[in-house]
């Protein structure tokens, strides 16, 4: 099994990390624009697998594409991060260029290859690489539900004040400040809803605090988070590899779906060893569909971006 990483910064440092150390995979590839960089932080990563236990090799490279041939999966995390203040949605203009040019490199050298997109606006990145490479839809995913639903479960056991490991919920919809969908209403702790020990006010406020939950990082970071997106991606990346057959709310490309088409947003979704291997159509409450048709329209708006 052969990974391959778009972007050696923070996020995709810790996509690599993560990858490895869980030691399903037997070579990821670090690539970055910026000399020397990738091969740097591939050397420091390696220089940990004694000390943490993996066998993985990792590797780096400067925008050598040659290096990533024969990949099974390839994340995208390249890109400029967002700023304090600034919104997911205005980084459209450089990044789509970036992640047009990432994914038609990447499908030259890996024609099998399912690709795992990370760079944001994420929803509208992961329409544009099916619009670039013509891969079907089962081959490319959007990471942001996965990061989404991790945020959300870290605000349900911390308002629950329980184990997180007791704790299970869901975030559908754009991956975006306002396109978030939280679904309270069929979150848990150890299968009892979390409505049974938290008021509607309460869960209410989990649902906020989740929906500006990358917003309140980059304020406290000055940038984007990446231990959290990373371990999310290495959860995706470990799902499809290992063929486990787990679901995860991905960004998807709907076809009728929820009554969407024609745009990548946040579903669940079982991945194995084909990527999508199914979209699961859960029963939403009227208050939930509205919202996430709300979430679609503003996807809808982002998308419309790349033709101007």
């Amino acid at each position: 099994m052969k990974v391959t990483v778009v972007g050696a910064g923070a996020v995709g440092a810790s996509c690599a990390e993560y990858i490895a150390i869980k030691n399903f995979a037997s070579e990821v590839v670090l690539l970055d624009i910026k000399e020397g960089y990738a091969e740097g932080k591939a050397m420091d990563l390696m220089q940990t697998a004694s000390l943490n236990g993996f066998d993985t090799k990792i590797t780096g490279s400067t925008s050598d594409y040659s290096k990533t041939a024969g990949s099974d999966i390839a994340v995208i995390t390249s890109g400029i991060p967002r700023k304090p203040g600034m919104t997911r949605e205005e980084l459209i203009g450089i990044n789509a260029g970036i992640v047009k040019a990432v994914s038609a490199s990447l499908v030259e050298h890996s024609p099998n290859v399912i690709l795992i997109v990370v760079s944001n606006p994420m929803d509208t990145m992961t329409y544009l690489a099916h619009k670039v490479t013509g891969l079907p839809k089962h081959r490319i995913i959007g990471m942001g539900g996965a990061l989404d639903s991790a945020r959300f479960k870290y605000r349900l056991a911390e308002a629950l004040g329980a184990p997180i490991s007791d704790v299970d919920g869901m975030v559908i919809g754009g991956h975006s400040d306002k396109g978030m969908v939280p679904l309270t209403r069929l979150a848990t702790r150890n299968s009892v809803l979390a409505s049974e020990f938290l008021s509607e006010e309460r869960l209410q406020q989990v649902l906020e605090d989740t929906k500006v939950g990358g917003a309140t990082l980059t304020k406290l970071l000055g940038t984007s988070a990446w231990y959290a997106p990373g371990a999310a991606v290495s959860g995706l990346v470990q799902a499809i590899a290992c063929d486990q057959k787990k679901i995860f709310p991905c960004s998807a490309l709907l076809d009728g779906e929820y009554g969407l088409s024609d745009l990548c947003i946040g579903v669940p979704v079982v991945l194995g060893r084909n990527g999508i291997e199914k979209i699961v159509e859960i029963n939403l409450s009227d208050a939930e569909k509205a919202h996430l048709t709300e979430s679609a329209a503003g996807v809808q708006k982002t998308n419309s971006l790349l033709e101007a």
